[in-house]
């Protein structure tokens, strides 16, 4: 360096690294201090009434669950309610917070999965069991798209989706098939693949019960990460079946340099990256048969190596009283969650909010899909949350931010699945219930729209059954 004052810059991921150590240790003398940090402005539930079903959902309620309110393993049975999705009744429609509004933005998909927007505003749809991505565009601030179209098909099972290089101009569109990675020559404003798809990871697992495989980039673009959720629920096959999954692999963007960034996490169907820190977040379905309030799901960053327990923990090292393989040096490594959900609500997609048309408060908080329970005796899920950030910190609570989609008498029309952020900031939510996306937009102060029904019901497409796609992630 040639040593002239102002020359030398700071490297940016010294500078991430280095606010984000301030900033944790800031959050973690305010909470010592002053008790638990919240954002939100209306009712957090606490303790017990933390755990109810979609009766206790709406717009604007908030939970904080702790380690504290978790009940011991069997403390109730372990109910079922497989929820056989009806077609939306009439009248039936997304609630949202006064000054927010919901538009039926698309509807007739099939199976609509995770949603990703490109730089220049198209609107990527997996649509997992037909095989396909599917493109659609719309103008700034409009509530439907002029333009739908099929970008590739012949799939399997597709469902993470990333643009790559980051940036204005990505030259791939990368694709999580459920046994591979694959990616698409691009260019901004393509409605069809270039052409044939360039394997990049040959094999990932495939089978059991969680088939769906996220992908992102790192903020500079250096790493790829992709999830891979565990084969069973709770190990009960033993630990051969899982190799190779239950983890969150890193990889350079050609597919090479593979390493296990993350494990013990038994079903990431989301992963994103913090705009602010730069940390990898997931969101992941936790292990069933424990009980109606165990054991929870759960949204946090994740740091490498990080081991977070499945399956022989879970929360605060407890174990689980089905592994009689308990690997007691492993109790040690297990790593709390940085926000606690409901136990089966069924956390898929989540997606940071970078858009500017919603209020300040809500710029840098995480937004993600709870797809809705099967194996509680009360449902509960069946939403969008919020989750709270402060400098890409979570508070530790999560707002009920879109609900609705159950009827009064315990009928399911509707399951949010993937979450993202249009170019225009309104929020895009895939629902593979109703095969719709809705569209979330900020009508200003003073204006309640929370229910905003533009379709008539008797032209909402029927939904279909029961499929294991509607349950498991």
């Amino acid at each position: 360096m040639t040593g002239s004052k102002g020359s030398c810059r700071r490297h940016p991921v010294l500078v991430v690294l280095w606010s984000t150590v301030v900033i944790s240790v800031w959050y973690s003398q305010s909470v010592s201090s002053q008790g638990p940090i919240s954002k939100c402005t209306g009712t957090i539930l606490t303790g017990s009434a933390a755990f109810g079903d979609w009766r206790s959902s709406a717009p604007g309620i908030c939970r904080r669950i702790t380690v504290n309110d978790l009940p011991p393993p069997f403390a109730t049975p372990s109910g079922v309610a497989f929820a056989a999705i009806i077609p939306r009744p009439a009248g039936a429609w997304p609630q949202v917070k006064p000054n927010f509004k919901v538009d039926e933005f698309f509807t007739g998909l099939n199976n609509s999965r995770i949603v990703r927007v490109a730089p220049n505003g198209d609107i990527f749809v997996a649509e997992m069991m037909a095989n396909r991505i599917r493109v659609l565009r719309a103008a700034d601030g409009a509530s439907k798209p002029d333009t739908a179209s099929i970008y590739a098909s012949g799939l399997n099972l597709p469902f993470g989706i990333a643009f790559y290089p980051p940036g204005p101009n990505p030259q791939w569109v990368y694709v999580g098939n459920t046994g591979s990675v694959v990616r698409f020559a691009y260019q901004n404003g393509d409605l069809v693949a270039r052409g044939a798809p360039e394997v990049i990871v040959p094999v990932l697992p495939v089978g059991g019960d969680h088939f769906t495989r996220d992908v992102t980039f790192s903020l500079d673009g250096s790493k790829m990460y992709v999830s891979v959720g565990s084969w069973t629920n709770y190990g009960e096959n033993g630990t051969a079946i899982e190799e190779g999954r239950a983890q969150v692999n890193q990889y350079n963007p050609d597919g090479s340099g593979f390493k296990v960034f993350g494990s013990g996490i038994r079903n990431a169907v989301g992963i994103a990256i913090n705009p602010t820190t730069g940390k990898l977040w997931v969101s992941v379905n936790e292990r069933d048969g424990l009980g109606d309030n165990l054991v929870p799901d759960y949204i946090s960053h994740v740091d490498d190596g990080d081991f977070f327990g499945w399956p022989w923990y879970y929360i605060n090292g407890t174990q689980d009283p089905r592994q009689t393989d308990a690997h007691p040096e492993l109790r040690a490594k297990e790593r709390t969650p940085d926000v606690l959900l409901q136990a089966h609500s069924a956390s898929l997609e989540m997606a940071f909010y970078t858009g500017s048309s919603f209020p300040s408060e809500y710029m840098g908080d995480a937004f993600a899909s709870e797809h809705g329970s099967w194996n509680r005796g009360n449902r509960t899920g069946y939403k969008v949350i919020r989750v709270p950030m402060i400098n890409g910190i979570a508070t530790g609570e999560y707002e009920d931010f879109m609900t609705g989609f159950v009827t009064d008498t315990g009928d399911v029309w509707g399951r949010p699945v993937g979450v993202a952020v249009a170019r225009d900031g309104a929020l895009l939510v895939s629902d593979d219930g109703a095969n719709t996306i809705w569209r979330i937009s900020y009508v200003g102060n003073g204006t309640s729209t929370a229910t905003q029904a533009t379709t008539s019901p008797a032209t909402a497409a029927p939904a279909p059954g029961c499929t294991p796609a509607a349950y498991y992630g």
